[in-house]
């Protein structure tokens, strides 16, 4: 047994301080239980690649970040749109669809991100992009584009086998995109505790969509939530950390990541999933 005190001031009736001692017990198992929250458990080593244990590497998601000049965005949208149709009428032979595109409203400001879907694995990436180079007309809209932009970075990210598939969304919607940069040999220890958080976030139809980066910038995570507005997704969380287990699961996870931050999106007219 481990004894703690705590010490208490209170006044007398002769003005002056008294000091109260407060002794409280608590047993080791309730402070290696708490302690052990703030640990990373180890990680066995394994003959098989981790993107393989969490995800269908047959089906790859391309991530594209355009940062925007502000006075260009009206210019940029429309541009985009012209590509997006393009590359439909063109659908039959790059394997590939537009899942969503979205324009940030909170966070990196005159931003917008493109998710697209490739099924077959990289093989098929490799055969749009040499039929897209050798597309005159899509390397219009792309030298027309470069006008638009500030700078621009791509992912190709794999989703986690864990969670929802992904549903386009109806109706009038905000999405809140959180990224988490790992320490590099947790991506495991990631995915084995949020195959049990994901299933307190499933209450409300708020999860869209879980990746973590195959190539660009490495130990990225993103989680894609979706609400009706802001004061939704206030009330959603709530309803989650008033979930028990909820908050283990964070405690977990927490110390896993080195970085973090969200932005809020709203969907462009022409994002498949509003």
């Amino acid at each position: 047994m481990l004894k703690l005190r705590n010490i208490l001031s209170v006044g007398n009736n002769n003005g002056h301080s008294a000091v109260r001692w407060i002794s409280t017990t608590a047993t080791c198992r309730e402070l290696d239980s708490w302690f052990s929250k703030l640990l990373v458990r180890k990680i066995e080593p394994t003959k098989e690649a981790h993107s393989r244990m969490l995800s269908d590497k047959e089906i790859i998601y391309a991530l594209h970040t355009h940062n925007v000049r502000p006075d260009s965005m009206s210019a940029y949208l429309n541009n985009y749109k012209t590509t997006v149709s393009l590359m439909n009428e063109k659908k039959a032979n790059l394997s590939c669809n537009l899942v969503a595109s979205w324009s940030v409203q909170v966070g990196d400001m005159d931003q917008c991100l493109h998710l697209w879907k490739y099924t077959g694995g990289f093989e098929k990436i490799d055969q749009a992009k040499e039929d897209l180079w050798n597309d005159p007309e899509y390397l219009s809209l792309m030298q027309e584009r470069s006008k638009f932009l500030r700078s621009r970075h791509l992912q190709y990210l794999l989703a986690f086998s864990y969670w929802p598939q992904i549903a386009s969304r109806s109706g009038k919607n905000i999405y809140e995109m959180r990224s988490y940069r790992l320490t590099p040999g947790t991506m495991i220890e990631w995915g084995n505790n949020w195959a049990r958080a994901i299933n307190y976030r499933k209450h409300n139809n708020e999860a869209f969509a879980g990746f973590f980066s195959q190539i660009g910038r490495l130990y990225n995570v993103h989680h894609i939530w979706c609400y009706k507005s802001l004061q939704d997704r206030k009330e959603t969380r709530e309803a989650a950390w008033r979930s028990p287990g909820w908050d283990e699961c964070v405690a977990y996870t927490v110390p896993l990541i080195r970085e973090m931050h969200c932005r809020v999106l709203a969907p462009t007219e022409f994002s498949p999933s509003q």
